[in-house]
């Protein structure tokens, strides 16, 4: 049986519970299945680069989106500890822009996200050490990456109350999703 693929929301995001079989032995995952992916998201995704990051409790990064033709795309589970995971619509002039879905992925269930090209993506680690895991449509290129203040209120991300977060510089220092759009800086929906 193949994973199950439904669509979220945000057109362009969908979660995919994938397969896992267990015996006296432990257990073993389908991770990712190219046929049931491809079917549901009309094709045109390929992995490319392989990533994972490893982040200690509370730490949130992002949101990120790589700009530029033809975008990337990914493929993001948890394959150690917890994380909120989040797909923030950054596609200007998409009608779900600025819209975002929130997933809780974990070690302990069989759930991947696959994000289309524009969509923004940010997580907050909620275990000691959640590690992600990332297949990507084109190889990272820093120089086409665009980060989006994950703290926006006007976005109004919910991340969870009395958790004191740990970001890096650089997405300290991000703007505004009204900023980024002024600038240009955000890809633009296309259909």
């Amino acid at each position: 049986m193949p994973a199950c693929v439904t669509a979220l929301p945000i057109p362009g995001a969908w979660r995919i519970e994938n397969l896992r079989h267990v015996d006296e032995r432990g257990s073993f995952r389908e991770w990712y299945r190219d046929d049931a992916t491809y079917a549901e998201t009309c094709g045109g995704w390929r992995p490319r680069q392989v990533n994972w990051s490893v982040s200690h409790r509370a730490v949130l990064r992002g949101i990120s989106v790589a700009t530029g033709t033809p975008g990337q795309a990914k493929y993001v589970t948890c394959a150690r500890g917890a994380v909120l995971d989040v797909v923030v619509d950054l596609r200007a002039g998409s009608p779900t822009f600025g819209h975002w879905h929130q997933e809780q992925l974990d070690e302990d269930h069989d759930v991947s996200l696959y994000l289309d090209k524009g969509l923004g993506h940010a997580f907050l680690s909620l275990t000691g050490t959640s590690m992600l895991m990332y297949l990507l449509s084109r190889p990272h290129d820093p120089a086409r990456e665009v980060r989006v203040q994950a703290l926006d209120p006007d976005l109004g991300i919910t991340w969870p109350d009395k958790v004191t977060v740990t970001r890096s510089a650089k997405d300290q220092a991000a703007p505004s999703l009204a900023d980024a759009e002024q600038a240009g800086l955000l890809p633009v929906f296309t259909l």
